[in-house]
């Protein structure tokens, strides 16, 4: 019982060396995002109320880009790494809620403006 539990500490400890060790390959990365979760906070932030839904499902609708990506590094991506698989079907299945998400919110706001009969 004593070896299983110092296997899974030496694998989490090899594990978080290959994060810090990734995020230190990739650090301008790591500050492109910072900088985008800022930028992003501030826009959002200023957009009134009312604009908020129409600019939101137009945006959501953008993400068609990120699921074409996502596929295209799926197809280039090593069948046994698992990790980017993984992050592959993800990007994939979340972008395509954030897509199908994005029109219904358009056909929903589109359907208020139509006269009634």
């Amino acid at each position: 019982m004593l070896q299983v539990e110092w296997l899974k500490l030496k694998t989490l400890q090899i594990r978080t060396m290959q994060l810090i060790e990734f995020i230190g390959e990739n650090i301008e990365m790591v500050y492109i995002i910072i900088l985008s979760i800022f930028v992003g906070v501030e826009v959002i932030g200023k957009v009134p109320s009312v604009l908020h839904t129409p600019l939101m499902s137009g945006a959501n609708a953008i993400h068609g880009v990120v699921i074409v990506g996502a596929i295209i590094v799926l197809l280039h991506t090593e069948p046994d790494d698992i990790l980017a698989m993984v992050l592959g079907f993800l990007a994939v299945f979340l972008g395509t809620l954030n897509v199908v998400g994005g029109f219904v919110v358009t056909d929903r706001m589109l359907e208020m403006f139509k006269k009634k009969k």
